[in-house]
């Protein structure tokens, strides 16, 4: 059997920072071939947001199909770690290293459960990418296109992203909101502070505009959802001068959206309002994702079965929280997200506690051999 706590410290021993090639892949792939796994390594996509490095991991052939998603990239350390972020150290119970929690742990805990699973009981699969702390533009998506030009469509999927909050098995995903972030330019003309009328103060506009955007409520939440905000994530006009009227000014707003939006309605509806108060304004939106929701059924039930199983705890099943790949897998099947304690991603001295690593390797036994017993709908 894999070792859960060796394995997770290999993978964090694997410097990764997004977007992820090379050694963390081979470091999966060696752990996941002598368990019976066909191991697909691609690298996809140019330059700027390529090129990344994907897995693709399948195990079985016939029976119910359960997709384990994951990835291997880590936002940069930073500074502030007690020990190098990438020699993971064990201290007073706790793996700490980069990626510990987000979420190196979570794909060691779902391979020792596979290990532990007889190799013909169902087909798995594991997706997982280089690229989710980043653009995610040749991540997931990749992977998916991938898996349907295979024909490798799973009946459930698990994303093993730290949900759980104040101890293991307290919260499970079975939604995420949608996000879109949206560039405003404002046009103006350059001028001499004591002739304004020689010049075109793009300020003032900017200023209107973004006065009304923060005052709108976009809703008051729905069933499985809290309600959507706008944010006003940036405000630039980059001039140095005290005594010139800048040619342009420009903001960045950032919308989480729940099922009551789509996000293309969302940035015109920005649009109108940016537009009425300066035509000639440039607005650029992005959308990462559409909100999804997996309503409460028999794959929410399965997991949350195994968690009290395992951890006496009955998950909370919530939609909070940011943007996962989850917004792209729920496309092929039934997504839920459930994995460790979030309270470290992210931040110097990440750290996931070792009994946590191995009861989520035991939950996720559980959920492997229900999921592969029985179709589940």
């Amino acid at each position: 059997m894999t070792d859960v706590v060796q394995l997770a410290s290999a993978l964090i021993a694997a410097e990764s920072v997004t977007p992820a090639r090379g050694r963390v892949f081979e470091v999966l792939e060696a752990a996941l071939i002598p368990l019976g796994f066909a191991v697909e390594r691609r690298i996809s996509g140019e330059a700027p947001d390529g090129p990344v490095e994907n897995l693709l991991a399948t195990r079985g052939a016939d029976g119910p199909h359960l997709a384990f998603a994951g990835h291997v990239d880590v936002v940069p350390p930073g500074g502030g770690w007690r020990d190098d972020p990438f020699a993971p150290q064990r201290r007073d119970g706790l793996l700490v290293g980069r990626g510990a929690v987000d979420m190196k742990g979570a794909i060691a805990a779902f391979v020792a459960a596979a290990g532990r699973v007889p190799a013909d009981a169902g087909r798995l699969t594991l997706i997982i990418t280089g690229d989710e702390e980043g653009p995610a533009t040749f991540g997931t998506v990749s992977l998916i296109e991938r898996m349907r030009e295979r024909g490798l469509i799973p009946d459930l999927c698990l994303v093993g992203e730290p949900t759980s909050v104040a101890a293991l098995g307290d919260m499970v995903k079975i939604g995420r909101r949608g996000s879109v972030n949206i560039w405003i330019e404002v046009p103006g003309r350059q001028g001499h502070v004591a002739y304004p009328h020689l010049a075109d103060n793009p300020i003032p506009r900017l200023v209107a505009m973004l006065a009304e955007l923060e005052a709108l409520v976009l809703d008051s939440g729905s069933d499985w959802f809290q309600p959507s905000n706008l944010e006003i994530t940036d405000i630039t006009v980059g001039n140095p001068a005290a005594n010139v009227i800048p040619a342009r000014a420009s903001a960045r707003i950032s919308i989480r959206f729940n099922d009551l939006h789509r996000g293309a309605d969302l940035a015109a509806r920005v649009a109108a309002i940016v537009h009425r108060h300066a035509p000639d304004a440039i607005v650029t939106p992005r959308i990462s994702g559409e909100a999804f929701l997996t309503e409460p059924g028999a794959l929410s039930s399965l997991v949350s079965a195994a968690v009290l199983e395992v951890t006496g705890r009955t998950p909370e099943l919530s939609t909070t929280g940011g943007t996962s790949d989850a917004r792209f897998l729920r496309a092929l099947c039934p997504v839920v997200e459930f994995g460790l304690l979030n309270a470290t991603m992210h931040k110097a001295d990440e750290a996931v506690a070792i009994a946590d690593l191995e009861q989520l390797a035991d939950i996720y036994t559980r959920i492997i051999q229900r999921a592969c017993s029985a179709p589940t709908a």
